[in-house]
């Protein structure tokens, strides 16, 4: 019997769900995540495994395809190949840095690119999307060569480049359809034969061709159900075991199956058996790959973790690495929904674990402990034991209560409109869901388009912001000082606190009082006005503008037509005294990706305009508010891929800022004693840190001079506890990312005198933690 599969390596980088994996070689794993990237991973060390990652590719969508083009002559290293939401399918070399331009761009489809796949020789590349369309690709001219007709507008799901000539597409409208590529009809080839599964179509993979049930293709839906057919359309197999949806299909080069999906599993399948369930701590895992040389597989999950797992000894992690994986899975808390409704007083107790065994593998017992707690338990045939898989809690929302629709219970029932003039439609959502499959079930059941999918999903997500399961709201109302990111302090005492280091999240700055600020910005244009200014003021249909701009802020939509442009107005135009609210406007939109964008011959950058906006142009005295305003505009700025990406492009400008707003270059301190000038100064400087640890960004000498800028708040008698706590996780981070720029500086010293001022238990913990990073 084969050994089990156990942890390798994970891979921890990105910063949202990872959609989708690929395993080219031993040496190389490649990912693509709704974080907008695509990271290109090299083992550094071959046992136990370590792998290095590197920044591919950063785009302005969710990238949720990926997929690789064999080395050829010309291109020793392959191609890697990746599509999503901007409906570009880009080509790259894996060698490439994120700022080099593609080799390639693809372009031809409408709407997201959610599935690729290369042909084994490289003569072709197919892909499929939500538009509806199957492509094949030229690799010599590298544009479309075929398009794959019948899929009628509905999403293609998956498509499998089957053999030289043989491609076959998994359909939303619940159809398999094989492609005959030899049979074309001015560049378009109709369906040799059509399969009909009672399911939508989600994910397809080639069955090896010694598997024992002479299948040649097989299939997974959304019931859970994996189904084994023969090209001509004769199902011969179905594999039980899913408990929900499942995503992703692949083969081993032993003629096992390998399947992920929403219930949290990766799981293997020998003949029409699951012999290996490997429960992850996620809610859903998105994509699963394999390494044809040696057999080990790769995982993408929604906890933005991609793991590799081996049956070789040699490979398996190392100890502290299994354990903390284990204790994270032991960790999960796993809805009660998704394991159906629970009659706590019918449960067997722990005993249960040691004296009766599972009838088959992944088999799921929930236990109630001595506690009163219900734990899951899934057996392992291979190990014969039951093993921990979380603790089931009853998915209530921060308002504690339920809310019943249609017999269920939810935390929340939304109302959405969807046409004007007609009634609301209901939408359900538990907090432990997926935002996006409660949405495509929602858009289904209400037989709308999935070009909806987006903007349900993020309404989900912006109208549940905060709420968290099973805990109390927080208390008291917003920061007044626009903070609300700020660290705190648990309300249950922990003996053993997590550990802070290294700080992985961006933090943003970007509560605000609209009405207080709108209202201050028309009471300004209307003194204007009265000035005869109108050069500088808005006229009637602008202020309109404004208004309208109000109201996408507040509700979190798209900002209008030419609405930025009267922001830079604002903080361009009008007088440096009067400018304090366009400032605090530009902060605002500084988070979204199309603001992040903004680039001018005349102001540059938005970034640009945040700094030089905020000086004085005469030279005089900086009003340190508008100092303030500027500083949340660059840490707002990290709260898209895009604005990373411009902070990226001018790290040494922003550090620049910040050496001047200390007094090391340029001037005198700017506000060294005003709290909200030093909160967005260290927030810049931790986003600063993590862009730094997490995309091994900024030079070496950036680097140091960033370390200067935290020691001139540490260095000196600051006693502001969250002014410290802040530079003190900056700093911590960026000794994670490197040390050797620390050296000589006296960083050890500022720790210290930071942790004997400090009151807080959290200044000091966080103190201790980059004591022992600090160079001697």
């Amino acid at each position: 019997m084969a050994a089990d599969f156990k942890l390798s390596a994970q891979l921890v980088g990105h910063e949202a769900d990872v959609r989708a994996v690929s395993f080219p070689s031993p040496e190389l794993v490649i990912s693509a995540s709704r974080d907008c990237t695509v990271r290109v991973w090299r083992r550094t060390k071959p046992s136990p495994p370590e792998y290095e990652g590197t920044l591919l590719s950063r785009g302005s969508e969710y990238i949720n395809s990926v997929s690789f083009f064999p080395p050829t002559r010309d291109r020793s290293n392959g191609l890697v190949i990746s599509g999503g939401k901007d409906s570009i399918i880009e080509i790259k070399a894996p060698t490439a840095a994120s700022s080099d331009n593609a080799d390639r761009l693809l372009v031809g489809h409408a709407h997201n690119v959610c599935t690729l796949d290369v042909a084994q020789n490289g003569s072709y590349i197919v892909s499929g999307g939500w538009d509806g369309q199957a492509r094949v690709w030229n690799t010599t001219k590298w544009e479309t060569e075929l398009m794959l007709s019948g899929h009628e507008n509905m999403a293609v799901w998956s498509v499998v480049a089957f053999d030289e000539h043989t491609v076959i597409t998994g359909c939303a409208d619940k159809s398999i359809r094989v492609f005959d590529l030899s049979q074309s009809i001015a560049g378009e080839v109709a369906p040799r034969s059509t399969i009909y599964t009672p399911e939508v179509v989600r994910a397809l993979c080639r069955v090896p061709q010694d598997h024992p049930s002479g299948a040649d293709i097989a299939s997974a839906s959304n019931d859970g159900t994996i189904r084994l057919w023969k090209i001509n359309g004769q199902q011969v197999g179905e594999l039980h075991g899913h408990e929900s949806f499942v995503y992703s299909l692949t083969s081993l080069p032993s003629g096992e199956l390998v399947s992920a999906g929403e219930d949290r599993t990766v799981r293997i399948w020998k003949g029409d058996q699951c012999i290996q369930t490997i429960t992850h701590p996620a809610i859903s895992v998105w994509t699963v790959a394999v390494n044809r040389e040696t057999g080990d597989i790769v995982s993408g999950a929604s906890d933005s973790v991609a793991r590799i797992f081996t049956r070789r000894p040699e490979a398996v992690a190392d100890k502290e690495t299994l354990r903390e994986f284990e204790d994270a899975v032991k960790g999960s808390a796993i809805p009660q929904q998704q394991v159906g409704g629970i009659n706590k007083e019918k449960l067997p107790g722990p005993e249960f674990l040691t004296t009766k065994s599972g009838t088959k593998e992944g088999q799921v017992q929930m236990i109630k402990e001595d506690n009163g707690s219900v734990t899951a338990h899934t057996w392992s045939t291979s190990q014969q034991q039951w093993i921990n898989v979380g603790t089931v809690v009853d998915a209530v929302g921060s308002t504690g209560k339920k809310v019943e629709y249609n017999g269920e219970s939810f935390d929340y029932v939304f109302d959405v409109d969807i046409e004007d003039g007609k009634p609301p439609l209901k939408l359900p959502y538990n907090l432990s869901e997926n935002p996006y499959e409660r949405a495509t079930k929602f858009l289904n059941d209400n037989e709308l388009p999935l070009t909806y999918l987006d903007s349900v999903a993020n309404f989900i997500t912006e109208n549940t912001k905060g709420a968290t399961l099973g805990q109390s709201a927080p208390s008291g109302g917003p920061d007044p000082y626009g903070t609300e990111s700020r660290y705190r302090p648990g309300e249950v005492s922990q003996p053993h606190p997590p550990k802070v280091l290294p700080q992985k999240e961006y933090l943003n700055i970007t509560a605000a009082k609209y009405e207080a600020m709108f209202n201050k910005i028309l009471a300004i244009n209307k003194n204007m006005v009265s000035a005869g200014r109108k050069d500088a003021a808005f006229n009637p249909d602008q202020e309109s503008t404004l208004r309208a701009l109000r109201e996408s802020l507040e509700s979190s939509k798209p900002l209008p037509p030419r609405s930025l442009e009267l922001v830079v107005r604002l903080v361009t135009s009008w007088p440096y005294s009067d400018r304090l609210p366009g400032l605090d406007l530009l902060r605002c939109v500084a988070k979204i990706p199309m603001a992040a964008d903004f680039n001018d011959s005349v102001h540059g950058s938005l970034l640009d305009l945040a700094i030089t906006t905020s000086l004085p142009a005469d030279g005089s005295a900086p009003n340190e508010n508008a100092i303030m305003m500027s500083l949340r505009t660059l840490a707002n700025l990290f709260s898209s891929a895009n604005g990373r990406s411009v902070v990226s492009a001018n790290a040494e400008r922003t550090i620049g800022f910040l050496e001047r707003v200390a007094g090391i270059s340029g001037g005198e301190p700017i506000g060294p004693f005003n709290r909200n000038v030093l909160i967005a100064y260290t927030t810049v400087s931790i986003n600063l840190a993590v862009i730094a640890h997490r995309e091994r960004l900024l030079s070496s000498e950036l680097r140091r001079r960033l370390f200067v800028v935290l020691g001139a708040i540490l260095s000196k008698d600051q006693t502001d506890s969250e002014v410290v706590y802040r530079a003190l996780v900056a700093l911590g981070t960026l000794l994670f990312a490197s040390t050797a720029e620390a050296a000589n500086l006296g960083v050890a010293g500022w720790i210290q005198s930071a942790s004997n001022r400090a009151s807080e238990d959290r200044v000091k913990a966080v103190a201790a933690e980059s004591s022992k990073l600090a160079p001697r």
